[in-house]
């Protein structure tokens, strides 16, 4: 039920009173911006996939950004009392942090640690077992990949990539200049359409239905410490901080000193189901997040209480489905039970039409500035002019499905992988950030899951299946470091310092084309010295390997799709239209269809506890201190955030120069 607490805007007030101008961006900020999004990139790359314990990119509001964003703070401070022309302003801030944040996801799993290890994947793994060269190789353009599709499996670039270079060899650069360059177009095509997604979306979230956006409140806190609203020297901030710190600490000398007693903060909960029907239940692990909590606690609690209720309701399905002895199979790539991720696709497109439908007085307003031309100071001020945003959105389709077609794709299907992606689970895992502050974005299923309902993937062809295995490894399988949500949360934050959102576009490119070149050349570099298989396995014997894996399996021969994905989806239209309607009709309603769609993601299925524990914090703070006190308490939350963010990159530096055992924070 929602309270009155929950109707206050959780974002902080803008760094600067709202009659000053707009500001844009500076040549010292780019520079220093650009410095830092090396750093950035070398921290992230290094700590995901060397250290492998600190996973410091991925989130939708980083730990490497908001770490090395604290630190930055705390030395503008410094250098404050030295001379104030050398401080960097708000303002300088905040466009540095933007260019962090995208900097860590193009770094992580966003871009490059998904696509680089794809172009030599299907060559390293082949074998005279999985047939992969008689299957796949001759749908293989020689201009997607660094080896030659023509050749033998296991060749040298393949080989010394996974393995390492022995001695005397060098990195065959020339190789992957090709690929690189090919690649490097569908992926500027698809940040466009995001970049053209968030500006048609920003007026409608943002000052339209005024969403809280949680995770921009943090930074933008500490931006606007220098106008005598100082959230540092908040003594609750400090306290907040040092619980995770002091965890964390203790974890990471356990690792030097076994004699010292470890904080465990996570517990696998399934060896404990051993009996039929519980036996049945999906992976569930309890994760304890000081940041996770954080964040929660920012949320109204209705939102919170469902994206814990239905994490559990889903679990409990499967307690009803194995007491019923249905058949529960799994969903290919993914391992949920397909009978709960095919409600969770017909809850994305509920929730998606939901979302198009609300906004239509907005759209029509995009399209008579479209036709009509640009009307109002707003309008021009938003990231891309509105007809560059809409023809743009539309062109850019056009040459992804040109570029698949290209690559060998069936065009038809090409457009139903790129227009799910995009319009669909982009939009719904934007949504959850921007709605309900969630930290990680992912999703149950794939574009291709939607044919699945109706005929066997067999049918799509060898060739349509090879391409597919690169695309759906790439962009429509683990959508964890999205772009389009970095561009809604910067766009938040530019209103929030009074900065000109047309200059936000270069900062975003200026961000991206660097952490491009600097993790383009990481990415390389490490496998070919260290050998990828001597890396975080999940890169490179997991994502990468599982699309061609699965491809080999759907070309080989799939049994036909059961009575299951058909009226399961059904079911989830159903219920997800059930659930928005009774929202919108009923304030008193406490079930959010948000939760209904997240509810078997791996976002859940690792933040669900620290999700019902800051329910319970905040249903306590509520009832017996009223809103007074939730604001008191609110510095204690973000130090939370603070505290475990900024300890993963302490020991991710001191992991690195060390070499010590870094401990393993609670966002698998």
């Amino acid at each position: 039920m929602k309270t009155v607490q929950d109707q206050i805007p959780s974002t902080p007030a803008s760094i600067h009173p709202t009659d000053r101008p707009l500001s844009g961006i500076t040549i010292r900020g780019v520079v220093i911006g650009i410095v830092l999004v090396a750093i950035t990139c070398l921290c992230v790359c290094w700590a995901e996939l060397v250290l492998e314990t600190i996973q410091i990119g991925f989130l939708q509001m980083p730990p490497a950004a908001i770490g090395i964003f604290f630190f930055l703070v705390l030395l503008n401070k410094a250098i404050r009392r030295v001379g104030e022309r050398l401080r960097l302003t708000p303002n300088e801030l905040l466009m540095i942090y933007m260019m962090m944040v995208v900097a860590c996801m193009v770094s992580s799993r966003g871009i490059m640690e998904k696509i680089i290890p794809l172009f030599v994947t299907p060559n390293y793994y082949a074998n005279s077992s999985n047939q992969w060269a008689e299957l796949m190789f001759p749908h293989i353009k020689k201009w997607m990949v660094a080896f030659d599709p023509s050749g033998p499996p296991q060749q040298p670039v393949a080989k010394a990539f996974f393995e390492g270079l022995r001695a005397g060899e060098s990195i065959p650069w020339r190789l992957w200049i090709t690929p690189l360059v090919c690649w490097g177009i569908l992926v500027f095509l698809v940040i466009f359409a995001f970049m053209c997604i968030a500006t048609i979306l920003r007026r409608q979230w943002v000052d339209n239905e005024k969403l809280s956006f949680p995770l921009v409140q943090l930074p933008l806190e500490l931006a606007k410490g220098d106008n005598g609203q100082d959230i540092l020297k908040n003594k609750l901030l400090w306290g907040g901080f040092a619980l995770p710190a002091i965890v964390f600490t203790i974890n990471g000398i356990h690792n030097i000193a076994p004699s010292v007693p470890e904080i465990t903060l996570s517990l696998y909960l399934n060896p404990f189901f051993v009996n039929r029907p519980w036996s049945e239940i999906y992976w569930t692990t309890i994760f304890l997040s000081f940041a996770a909590i954080g964040f929660f606690f920012l949320l109204p609690t209705e939102i919170i209480f469902s994206l814990w209720f239905f994490a559990l309701f889903a679990r409990f399905q499967d307690v009803v489905a194995a007491s019923f002895g249905m058949d529960m199979p799994r969903m290919p790539m993914y391992g949920t039970h397909a009978y709960v991720a095919y409600q969770v696709v017909g809850a994305y497109v509920v929730l998606a039409g939901y979302l198009f439908f609300v906004a239509v007085p907005h759209l029509k307003r995009v399209m008579r500035s479209v036709w009509h031309g640009l009307s109002t100071p707003e309008e021009k001020n938003e990231l891309l002019p509105y007809p560059v945003a809409f023809w743009g959105l539309l062109i850019s389709f056009a040459l992804i499905l040109l570029w698949c077609r290209l690559a060998g794709m069936s065009t038809w299907l090409a457009a139903l992988q790129f227009f799910t992606f995009l319009f669909i689970v982009a939009i719904v895992m934007t949504r959850s950030t921007a709605e309900a502050g969630v930290l990680m974005t992912e999703t149950s299923f794939r574009p291709v899951d939607f044919y699945r309902m109706f005929a066997p993937a067999t049918n799509l062809g060898p060739a349509n299946l090879t391409v597919m295995a690169f695309t759906d490894a790439a962009f429509m399988r683990d959508q964890r470091g999205l772009l389009l949500t970095g561009f809604m949360d910067g766009l938040k934050i530019a209103d929030g310092g009074r900065m000109s959102r047309a200059a936000m576009r270069w900062v975003f490119l200026l961000g991206i084309v660097a952490a491009m070149f600097v993790a383009g050349f990481i990415h390389i570099w490490l496998p070919y010295t260290r050998g990828g298989i001597n890396l975080y396995s999940y890169a490179y014997n997991g994502n990468n390997y599982w699309a061609f894996h699965e491809a080999e399996a759907q070309i080989r021969g799939a049994p036909l799709p059961d009575w299951q994905p058909k009226t399961f989806f059904v079911v989830g239209v159903l219920f997800a239209l059930f659930l928005s309607y009774m929202r919108a009709a009923y304030y008193w309603w406490p079930f959010h269809p948000l939760g209904y769609a997240l509810c078997i993601s791996w976002t859940m299925s690792v933040f669900w506890f620290s999700c019902l524990i800051a329910w319970i914090i905040k249903v306590v703070i509520l009832r017996y201190g009223g809103m007074k006190l939730y604001i008191k308490a609110r510095p204690w939350f973000l130090g939370m955030v603070l505290g475990e963010f900024g300890m993963a990159v302490i020991w991710a530096l001191i992991s690195g120069v060390a070499g010590i055992p870094a401990p393993t924070f609670p966002w698998p």
